[in-house]
């Protein structure tokens, strides 16, 4: 099977409802919540990608039963202290640095030393941003080149409360010191910038000890030692960042309507429905409903006779910074010029996506000015590609893929994409539902 896709005609008009897969985000914190509880966790609609997938093999490492049957996930839970941390134990996060990163906080208490690699993408992003705060507890740790992976930590059997400041929006490092805390004697303080909440959202759902004030620009999160977690049956609802592909995809296509059933509305995660709705995309949220703590709608798209051109507020950042390069196609095709800022983040993603997000418009004809922290783009809203255009070579990031198709789909052109298999990290049925568009 060849590694790459040719797409040579754009998408044909449609009027569509489809199914998309299970939030990434909400999936990985099942399988390692579940992996703590006591009890038999069980999962319907859980996102089967790589990521996923790494996460189930990360637990069974530590002797965790899980087993799949029928699209139904089920983790036996040995309770909070029931990791068996055997010698020389080495975890594999592949891509995600959720995982790597999360997974950190969970076994802050090893007895044992832990080695902790992922893939060429993971082992170039900075890991020190979270081994510092979880240092605090009581954990020693061992980085390649004092910031990268493969790293080994040396758990704490006194693991101390801490306070900590998180000030780069990174739901990951919360996250994981979040974890970290549930371990922790005492009470653990942090101040974070604003940033996805699901780990908070679950803590709440759970009835552990969990206090969050939220302020305008930070929440103020407290934590104290947990020493039960119940099991936790959950109907993954569908991700929000793998939507925004469709989305945008029928925002420039002509006379099309979309509905995508059952899709996560965390408020942290919509910046993109922000974005858009801002650049005079029809977006329209329906059968709103909470379920464990959690906001979930059907999303319904038209598309967009006319796109107005955005200065993005740096506020919307955080909420959308998976969305960007996706977004980007939409101010392509603005009528005037869209800035984008404060956005050097995207940067420290699977690849340096702020960069290839101008190395995709460079080849679509779209003028913009890059720096390390902004975007300019200069959108032409009669863009018609007539050119062959090979995307390759970009540390294979499922997005810039993804974004890659969505961009010959809507704007026309001769594309040659590689690296197809990189959506099995998060989307493996990405092309699945492109084919169901195409359908008559």
């Amino acid at each position: 099977m060849p590694d790459h896709i040719i797409i040579n005609k754009k998408i044909n008009n449609f009027k569509k409802k489809i199914f998309i897969s299970g939030d990434k985000s909400i999936s990985i914190r099942w399988v390692l919540f579940a992996s703590i509880a006591s009890g038999i966790s069980r999962a319907k609609n859980l996102l089967v990608s790589e990521d996923v997938l790494a996460a189930i093999k990360i637990i069974k490492k530590f002797g965790i039963k899980v087993i799949q049957k029928k699209g139904l996930f089920v983790i036996f839970g040995k309770g909070i202290n029931g990791y068996n941390y055997r010698k020389n134990i080495v975890l594999n996060a592949g891509n995600s640095a959720t995982l790597g990163r999360l997974i950190l906080g969970l076994i802050i208490n090893s007895n044992t030393t832990i080695k902790l690699i992922g893939d060429r993408s993971l082992s170039k992003r900075d890991f020190k941003r979270v081994t510092s705060p979880l240092s605090k507890f009581g954990a020693k740790f061992k980085l390649q080149k004092g910031f990268s992976l493969p790293l080994t930590i040396q758990g704490s059997k006194k693991i101390k409360s801490i306070r900590y400041h998180e000030t780069k929006g990174s739901a990951q490092c919360k996250s994981s010191v979040m974890l970290a805390a549930m371990r922790a004697n005492g009470t653990t303080y942090i101040k974070a910038k604003k940033s996805r909440d699901h780990t908070e959202r679950m803590m709440k759902n759970l009835s552990l000890p969990i206090k969050v004030i939220r302020k305008k620009d930070y929440d103020l999160i407290q934590i104290k030692k947990v020493k039960k977690i119940k099991k936790i049956n959950y109907n993954i609802p569908s991700d929000i960042s793998s939507s925004a592909f469709f989305i945008v995809l029928t925002a420039l296509s002509n006379e099309s309507e979309l509905i995508i059933k059952n899709i996560n509305i965390n408020p942290s995660r919509i910046g993109v429905i922000t974005i858009l709705k801002k650049m005079g995309v029809n977006i329209t949220f329906q059968n709103k409903k909470i379920y464990k703590g959690e906001e979930v709608a059907d999303i319904k798209i038209k598309s967009s006779k006319s796109i107005k051109p955005i200065n993005c507020p740096p506020s919307l950042n955080s909420s959308a910074i998976d969305e960007f390069l996706v977004i980007f196609l939409v101010a392509a095709k603005a009528n005037g010029n869209s800035y984008f800022k404060g956005i050097a983040e995207l940067n420290k993603k699977e690849s340096p996506r702020l960069k290839w997000g101008s190395k995709i418009l460079n080849k679509m004809g779209i003028k913009n000015i890059t720096t390390h922290n902004s975007i300019k783009i200069f959108g032409n809203p009669n863009l018609k590609i007539n050119k062959k255009i090979i995307i390759e070579n970009y540390l294979k990031d499922h997005r810039v893929f993804m974004t890659s198709v969505v961009a010959a789909l809507s704007f026309g052109g001769v594309w040659k994409i590689h690296d197809s298999k990189s959506i099995k990290t998060s989307f493996p049925n990405f092309l699945k539902v492109i084919n169901q568009l195409k359908k008559k």
